[in-house]
């Protein structure tokens, strides 16, 4: 019998998504100010039923009280872009609107259409409360799925990402994802993020849903 030498798998198309955290120092009296603003600027909210959620507007990145954030998004996805080696001569936050989850709130699989990455920031994230779903990109891949022995990251169909106050994640946009059910007793509040290059953001990539009105002070 001829003996194979070595095997080993070749990650032509990986698709990626960045993680980044900030320090304690630095996260925890920004997520206590984020958290106060957010409060302002949404109270009274309106009831929702159990396990829906509250998302404000798209227009964060407008509000005075999140500058300092703002420039932690640009900074970011600079840096992922720079990654990537990617030519461009400007990019755009086109859409910035808060999460705020209660108990037994998840959010369905979903894209950011128009846009080319996105992130979350998460303010507050509990045990519970602390994952993020990415999904298979290729829809064919499930035509044949057979019983595996052990999920893998060469077999699995979906990635589970550990969350925490302070970290943010970007991922390419077209990527599928969801949020897991809010398990715990608090709040989970995230800011989400859309960026595309400003030579498109100004006709094609503002979201189309609408959320909570925010009152400026």
């Amino acid at each position: 019998m001829i003996e194979l030498e070595e095997i080993i798998p070749q990650p032509f198309f990986p698709t990626y998504a960045w993680v980044m955290d900030l320090k304690p120092a630095v996260y925890e009296p920004l997520n206590r100010q984020v958290a106060h603003d957010l409060n302002a600027l949404t109270a009274p909210r309106p009831q929702i039923p159990r396990g829906r959620n509250w998302q404000t507007e798209q227009n964060l990145h407008e509000f005075e009280e999140f500058a300092e954030l703002v420039k932690l998004f640009y900074s970011a996805s600079e840096k992922v872009l720079d990654t990537l080696e990617i030519e461009y001569g400007g990019i755009t936050i086109t859409g910035c609107w808060a999460n705020i989850n209660p108990r037994g709130a998840f959010h369905i699989p979903h894209t950011h259409p128009n846009n080319f990455l996105s992130g979350i920031y998460y303010v507050q994230a509990l045990p519970g409360a602390d994952k993020v779903s990415f999904h298979e990109p290729r829809p064919q891949q499930e035509i044949l799925s057979p019983r595996v022995k052990q999920e893998n990251l060469y077999n699995a169909t979906m990635q589970h990402l550990s969350v925490k106050p302070g970290r943010m994640v970007i991922f390419p946009s077209w990527l599928v994802h969801s949020v897991t059910t809010n398990a715990s007793d608090q709040l989970r509040i995230s800011i989400s993020f859309n960026i595309m290059f400003s030579a498109f953001a100004e006709t094609m990539s503002r979201p189309k849903w609408s959320g909570i009105p925010l009152r400026r002070k």
